[in-house]
């Protein structure tokens, strides 16, 4: 953890995005024939959002991961109705969504004690089953976390997204001239002065054709997918991937970068995105960079030098375009600085958003109440009745 200016930032390892769980509710109980008693029913198995909770602490804590519940008392000459068995409970992170072994959402959890039933224990043994109990349901369940960090990192390999963490941390991100240094996600705090934190996902670089699954394709965008923002990095020099791939520059990356996006989910082009435009210590870095702002600026004067099948349906509006150096640091606390900004105002709209859907469900309510006719087994009372 290190001091940078008014932030920290601290680098953490690699996180768990996903678990795979067995889970099985408990067996009922035995009935008792000779006098009708019930055998109790078996326990249920819950997943319930705790707000200190990781998957990787789960994982940790669980390494089996089976989750099976208790099994249903027996009737017995004393007690004639068994008790029920011990529930189970999978404590998980808020914001997970829980599907089954066929893909089907079982539910989502976006606050802390929001619960699922996930596996339901058997029914005791009565007359209706012979007195003989059944058995727990038993489920494959898939935890997905849908949220992992509120800034995503979206770059070309070798955009210089590691140098951008590593110049805000004591972390030593892999860091090389090869393309592909990031092989899987790993996720920052930065952490302001009054210890508000943004959490950042840096992501494996994307290529082109990683729509098509290609590189690390679908893993990478899924990631994307579950960011609140995306901060664009682009190397101000452009981008090769290699010497049998075309030279792209900063303007063509933005582009094909956002046209992955749009071609995997356009859902994505509607997140609110940043743009940080890296390496600007090279020479003649200010001059491409006025370029690329006339680029932007006026994005349609230039997308006729694309192929159609390059081209996308609409372009990034940037809230914020930071020219940054993540070798001698500038524009870094500005950046740091943007990012807040940006999503304490995502964070105001959403919450006016919430208020005016609030407000409106509430006209409707009282709008229907007051429209409908009274009911016919309602009581009136006239004047004759006050007299």
């Amino acid at each position: 953890m290190v001091h940078c200016g008014c932030v920290l930032f601290r680098k953490y390892g690699n996180f768990i995005d996903n678990l795979r769980l067995f889970t099985k509710g408990g067996s009922g109980g035995m009935g008792y024939p000779r006098l009708g008693g019930e055998g109790g029913k078996g326990g249920d198995v819950w997943v319930v959002a705790r707000n200190r909770m990781t998957l990787k602490r789960l994982k940790d804590k669980y390494p089996q991961k089976r989750f099976v519940a208790g099994v249903g008392a027996n009737s017995k000459v004393s007690v004639l109705k068994g008790s029920k068995g011990e529930d189970c409970e999978i404590p998980v992170p808020v914001g997970i969504s829980v599907t089954d072994e066929n893909g089907k959402i079982i539910g989502e959890l976006n606050k802390e004690n929001d619960r699922i039933l996930v596996a339901e224990g058997g029914l005791g043994g009565k007359l209706l089953t012979n007195f003989l109990p059944l058995k727990g349901q038993r489920r494959i369940i898939h935890l997905d976390l849908k949220v992992i960090a509120d800034v995503g990192l979206v770059g070309f390999p070798n955009a210089g997204k590691s140098s951008l963490l590593s110049c805000v941390s004591h972390a030593k991100p892999a860091i090389a001239d090869y393309a592909f240094t990031t092989l899987k996600p790993e996720l920052g705090k930065i952490m302001y002065r009054d210890f508000k934190q943004i959490s950042v996902a840096d992501l494996p670089g994307l290529i082109e054709g990683a729509h098509m699954n290609k590189g690390m394709g679908h893993k990478f965008l899924k990631h994307i997918e579950r960011t609140r923002q995306l901060l664009f990095v682009v190397d101000i020099s452009g981008f090769q991937l290699s010497s049998h791939t075309q030279y792209r520059t900063a303007f063509e990356t933005i582009i094909l970068l956002t046209k992955e996006l749009e071609l995997y989910k356009e859902e994505l082009q509607t997140k609110p995105a940043l743009l940080a435009v890296n390496k600007m210590d090279l020479p003649d870095a200010q001059s491409k960079f006025h370029e690329l702002m006339n680029q932007l600026q006026n994005p349609k004067d230039f997308l006729h030098l694309f192929g159609k099948n390059m081209t996308p349906e609409r372009t990034v509006e940037f809230q914020h375009i930071i020219p940054i150096s993540a070798v001698t640091g500038e524009g870094i606390e500005e950046l740091k600085n943007c990012i807040r900004k940006s999503l304490d105002e995502q964070a105001n709209q959403e919450n006016d958003a919430h208020h005016k859907k609030q407000l409106l469900n509430l006209w409707i309510s009282d709008t229907v109440s007051s429209s409908e006719p009274p009911s016919k087994h309602a009581v009136t009372t006239s004047k004759m009745d006050i007299i």
